[in-house]
């Protein structure tokens, strides 16, 4: 429970920081995103303060393949989120274990630099906290290269993405097709990512080709998850899925990709549209 306690005392602070108006006017989660607000600037603070190369993250860039996802329902666009930054994890996680912490990096920077910020709105509406001071805690870790405190940081994150995710699900009534549509959302970014990695038939941006990776397995992790009811409703639908999804994570043999692409953007592309092809059958 040592994580937590190092969780609670850095809110400690900052709620002690916070003026005292502020506290007794703002509702619970108007509070939590002020704490939010300013232990941002403690976290740097005590990163730079304990020489772990703490500077300030970069501004905050447009949404990872916002796009047309920015017109998605709350639920589904918030669900598509979490997916994301867990893909980022996973590709990043792979990366770390094999002791590759400079290009694991940007996977860690992504979620925060690409993805929250437009998260906000759906996290408030699902009465979610805030979680972007855990994202740049795990970041942190990983310029650091301290493994002990990356894995108590990446736990933090995952209590926070499983919390959100459970806020959304919550309030669907069909489950499993909604783990669908959102399988479906990260696979056509995926496909977007994959289609910048590959050039003449070689993967000529590592970073997208590792994004894409991420997605996919995250999509097989989620389809996995609902695996049972998915199979109970359609059997057959459910092992066209199962095939589409060894068809697409066929594509990426290894998380640093061979320098022959296994695919062609069009032969990823047509693949996910395999997989969408059998959501209708579980509606």
């Amino acid at each position: 429970m040592k994580r937590r306690k190092i969780w609670t005392n850095l809110s400690t602070a900052v709620l002690i920081a916070t003026p005292a108006a502020t506290q007794a006017a703002a509702s619970p989660a108007q509070l939590a995103f002020a704490i939010e607000a300013r232990a941002d600037e403690c976290l740097v603070q005590l990163a730079q303060h304990q020489g772990h190369g703490g500077a300030a993250m970069p501004a905050t860039r447009d949404g990872e393949g916002e796009g047309g996802a920015a017109e998605l329902p709350a639920s589904l666009h918030l669900a598509r989120g979490i997916a994301m930054i867990r893909g980022h994890l996973l590709i990043g996680g792979e990366l770390i274990e094999a002791g590759r912490w400079k290009e694991a990096l940007p996977h860690f920077l992504h979620p925060e630099e690409e993805i929250y910020a437009s998260l906000r709105n759906d996290l408030k509406a699902y009465g979610v906290g805030p979680f972007q001071t855990t994202l740049k805690a795990l970041s942190q870790t990983v310029k650091a290269k301290n493994k002990e405190a990356y894995a108590r940081a990446r736990a933090t994150l995952e209590e926070r993405l499983a919390a959100a995710e459970s806020a959304v699900l919550a309030k669907e009534e069909n489950k499993p097709y909604f783990v669908l549509e959102t399988a479906l959302e990260t696979l056509q970014q995926a496909s977007d990512e994959y289609e910048e990695a590959v050039e003449n038939g070689r993967i000529a941006n590592v970073v997208e080709y590792q994004d894409a990776r991420g997605f996919v397995y995250e999509v097989d992790r989620l389809v996995g998850a609902v695996a049972d009811a998915l199979a109970a409703k359609d059997a057959e639908a459910m092992k066209a899925l199962r095939a589409s999804l060894s068809d697409l994570k066929a594509t990426f043999p290894t998380p640093m990709p061979p320098q022959k692409a296994v695919k062609d953007a069009g032969e990823f592309l047509s693949a996910v549209s395999k997989f969408e092809l059998q959501l209708g059958k579980f509606r």
